[in-house]
């Protein structure tokens, strides 16, 4: 057997490897790169307007990296929950709040470097749990699509239905923990503004 087709026959039965990238992970890597960098101009921009766009950006560039993983319900649902709501829920918070368009000094907070450092390390747990889970896996982007409405669903509700109950009470906790921090400065608003009329 010559050198060539040895080669040949050991890359075969060692399955893939990242010195042969494929066109499908080279446009995942420039497209998390994208991401990344949208994300970093995210939380550093001064202007609330630009931070809430850029996050666009970011969420959007997630929603890609799903399609290229041949995840087409999550991506969709990315677009739909983060990029149709979150994001104009962001907006309109902004408006509705009179928060200034321009560059606002009192978004900058001297907790910077300690923000930094936090993040620093979520990034390297979570980078470093993610690659020991997944250490010996690969998706076969040629076979069927593992996001499929049906896949998710089956995993979602037979694996992760306590903690996706778990998030959504949470989520309801935290919807009546603002509605009663909103509304707990209207009869003192109230109060003071029929002091002022009075005088």
């Amino acid at each position: 057997m010559s050198p060539a087709a040895t080669l040949a026959e050991a890359a075969t039965t060692t399955g893939p490897g990242f010195l042969s990238p494929a066109g499908v992970e080279i446009a995942f890597l420039l497209v998390g790169l994208a991401t990344l960098g949208a994300a970093l101009v995210t939380v550093t921009t001064k202007q609330l307007v630009h931070a809430a766009l850029w996050l666009v950006v970011a969420l959007g560039g997630i929603a890609v990296e799903y399609l290229l993983l041949t995840a087409e319900f999550i991506a969709w649902v990315q677009v739909l929950i983060y990029l149709g709501s979150v994001v104009v829920l962001l907006l309109f918070g902004l408006m509705l709040t009179k928060a200034p368009i321009g560059r606002s000094p009192d978004a900058d907070s001297g907790n910077r470097w300690i923000a930094l450092g936090v993040a620093v390390v979520a990034a390297v747990s979570l980078v470093w749990v993610v690659v020991d889970a997944f250490r010996t896996t690969w998706i076969d982007l040629d076979g069927p699509a593992q996001g499929s409405t049906k896949v998710s669903g089956e995993i979602l509700f037979q694996h992760w239905v306590l903690p996706f109950e778990a998030l959504s009470v949470l989520l309801l906790a935290a919807l009546i923990g603002a509605i009663v921090l909103s509304r707990r400065n209207e009869p003192t608003d109230a109060t003071d503004a029929s002091d002022k009329g009075q005088r």
